[in-house]
């Protein structure tokens, strides 16, 4: 247990200036282009799920917040809605980076992302649909201020501080879990299991994606980091996972079934391409 705790801490440790650098530029990135990429989502009309899945693949603080926002204003079509939350990476890529990934690699998964995010979008807006309605009520920052202390007041350097010791903390967590876990059971063994059952475990990955906090992204990068799941299954989860973008999509849009059916897409999708990428690669 004491040389789990000492590896894990250690560990940890080396990821810190990476995280800072990576949540740094990240910043800078939200702070200069947030508002832009939102205006440019709202004028994309036809081409939303297009602008929306490659945006959203851009690490910014509230973009899925505002998505959400913009959709229950119906500024933007739920094809555009679904796009954005399919390819946005909460904490999985700085976390990659952190851990020195391969960059081609990190380019595929993230490529994958983009385009089932597209496909998916586009798809539901043939089938879905509805005229737009340009009467929302934006709040775009919101996210910031739940979950970050008003990062915009504390200004980039602060607040790059404090989401890298915000999701510094959760790996810490995590991986002591996880390498517990290895400890206990065995690495070979929960490998073993994963890979038996390979739709149960497509099933838990897009259940944990459901969380609305960065530490569901956080528990798949690792696990995968860790072998513990395959690529497939970790995507699976991550689409499903936008941060707290669902959990404003629920407090802002008042239609409760409509707010359950998007969850319960998104959930299918995430499922579904699991098993597809764990067929392929």
């Amino acid at each position: 247990m004491i040389e789990a705790l000492q590896e894990t801490l250690i560990d940890s440790l080396k990821l810190l200036p990476f995280l800072f650098v990576t949540y740094l530029i990240m910043e800078l990135i939200e702070h200069k282009a947030g508002d832009k990429t939102t205006k440019v989502i709202k004028k994309a009309g036809n081409y939303g799920p297009i602008l929306g899945g490659l945006l959203g693949i851009v690490p910014q603080c509230g973009f899925s917040v505002a998505a959400a926002n913009l959709y229950a204003g119906r500024v933007i079509t739920i094809g555009t809605l679904i796009a954005i939350f399919l390819s946005t990476s909460d904490e999985m890529l700085p976390i990659l980076i952190s851990e020195g990934t391969d960059i081609h690699l990190i380019v595929q998964i993230l490529a994958i992302k983009i385009a089932i995010g597209i496909l998916a979008g586009c798809f539901i807006d043939i089938i879905l649909s509805k005229k737009i309605k340009k009467n929302s009520e934006e709040k775009i920052h919101e996210i910031c201020e739940h979950e970050h202390c008003h990062c915009e007041e504390d200004g980039i350097v602060k607040s790059a501080i404090k989401h890298t010791i915000q999701v510094f903390i959760y790996i810490f967590i995590i991986s002591l879990a996880i390498n517990i876990l290895l400890f206990l059971i065995g690495e070979e063994k929960i490998a073993s299991i994963i890979s038996d059952i390979p739709v149960i475990g497509a099933l838990i990955a897009c259940l944990i994606g459901l969380i609305p906090n960065c530490a569901s992204s956080v528990i798949l990068t690792e696990m995968y980091l860790e072998n513990i799941i395959a690529m497939g299954t970790m995507i699976g989860g991550l689409l499903v996972n936008s941060g707290l973008g669902l959990l404003i999509l629920f407090k802002v849009n008042k239609n409760k079934k409509e707010n359950l059916a998007i969850l319960g897409i998104l959930y299918l999708i995430g499922f579904i391409s699991a098993i597809i990428i764990n067929l392929i690669l």
